[in-house]
């Protein structure tokens, strides 16, 4: 063997990330193999490399016996001892058996069984990269689509989006660059298998991470959110410091930081509100863009009854009760709504919120402390 395959590995080690000591592993199991295939040798073997000089020696591995009865396995002691007069019985000879023309075939015969450890061990490096990035948002282009998956190339391997994680108003193209959601990082047997999603929650905070440095950097949370994607969604956010606002650092100058969000999901309607610990202010505030008159909050239940204006009705509920929906998800807490003059003919006006938190001004305030974003301004706030 010439010192060029070492320089190969070594090249591999570089261009790959792949230990040149993996590498040899590979080699000298295949250079094992070889030996025994083409010389028809069924002895126990040992391949030594010396890198330096670009050398293969084989080596047979005999155990010293008292009586001999494998002679490819074992040798006399008396044998031995014409080696090296310090072998005992047990003791492991090595013997060099190293055919002259080995160095050929034993090239041509380790090609293949090299070049699948390389890939095997390629495969282990293309694991480790992505096992840390699940729950990480990728750029990546779609390359082939069938009617199971769509085939999304993210450099080093190809991630497979379900239909079930693809967004209903989206149609998808050879050569489209999409940012996808990596939810599932597995090591298959062919290589790294990774799922990805286009309709993951986690995919717009991942999303507002990118576009809101403020949410980046720590200084607004993302509290919680709720989705259905390619529709509506909803993002509850918090700043610390009362001189930040939270919702107009999501929000950006003239909408633009939001509006990068909304092309990206093709018009996806984000609604972006204030998280409060009053659960009478985060309920008002989920219901935007509707106005709230008063919250009544039953904490053993962790329901809440929301009494809106007559002609909010719809716009609270939402299209399919889409809205309602929504904001029970964000919130964590039951939404049942009712009507300014129903509320009155059940008297729940004369209830007592169980929160303390003061009743009076929660229009005022909810609206304050909301944004609603979309592209599309046609009606989509009637009750079916």
């Amino acid at each position: 063997m010439s010192s060029d395959l070492i320089e190969a590995l070594t090249a591999l080690e570089k261009d790959k990330g792949i230990s040149k000591e993996v590498l040899l592993d590979a080699l000298e199991a295949a250079l094992i193999s070889a030996y025994k295939r083409n010389f028809d040798q069924a002895q126990n073997v040992r391949v030594a490399i010396n890198e330096g000089l670009g050398q293969i020696k084989v080596y047979a591995r005999k155990e010293v016996a008292e009586a001999v009865e494998d002679k490819n396995l074992q040798i006399s002691l008396e044998q031995a001892k014409s080696l090296n007069a310090h072998y005992q019985i047990g003791d492991t000879v090595e013997i060099e058996v190293t055919p002259r023309n080995f160095g050929r075939i034993a090239a041509q015969t380790a090609k293949q069984v090299v070049t699948q450890r390389v890939r095997e061990a390629e495969r282990g490096v293309i694991y480790s990269e992505f096992i840390d990035r699940a729950d990480d948002i990728m750029t990546g282009i779609v390359q082939r689509i069938d009617h199971r998956f769509i085939y999304v190339d993210l450099g080093r391997v190809e991630a497979l989006l379900p239909q079930s994680e693809q967004m209903p108003n989206e149609t998808y193209h050879p050569h489209d660059r999409i940012k996808v959601y990596l939810t599932k990082v597995e090591d298959a047997k062919k290589g790294p298998m990774i799922t990805v999603s286009r309709t993951h929650p986690g995919l717009l905070k991942r999303l507002f991470e990118l576009e809101v440095p403020e949410i980046y950097d720590g200084t607004v949370e993302v509290k919680s959110i709720s989705r259905e994607a390619g529709d509506r969604s909803k993002i509850a956010v918090h700043a610390e410091d009362p001189a930040v606002d939270a919702v107009g650092a999501c929000v950006g100058q003239k909408g633009a930081r939001v509006q990068t969000i909304v092309d990206e999901l093709k018009g996806e309607k984000i609604d972006i509100v204030r998280w409060s610990e009053d659960p009478v202010i985060y309920v008002a505030n989920a219901l935007s863009p509707s106005k709230v008159i008063k919250v009544l909050v039953h904490e053993e239940e962790k329901a809440t009854t929301v009494i809106v204006p007559d002609y909010q009705l719809s716009l609270a509920i939402g299209k399919r009760g889409q809205n309602a929906r929504l904001a029970a998800k964000l919130t964590g807490w039951k939404i049942d709504i009712k009507s300014e003059s129903e509320a009155e003919e059940l008297g729940l006006f004369d209830e007592e919120s169980a929160s303390e938190s003061p009743e009076t001004g929660i229009e005022d305030q909810a609206a304050e402390e909301s944004a609603e974003i979309e592209t599309d301004k046609s009606p989509d706030n009637e009750q079916d």
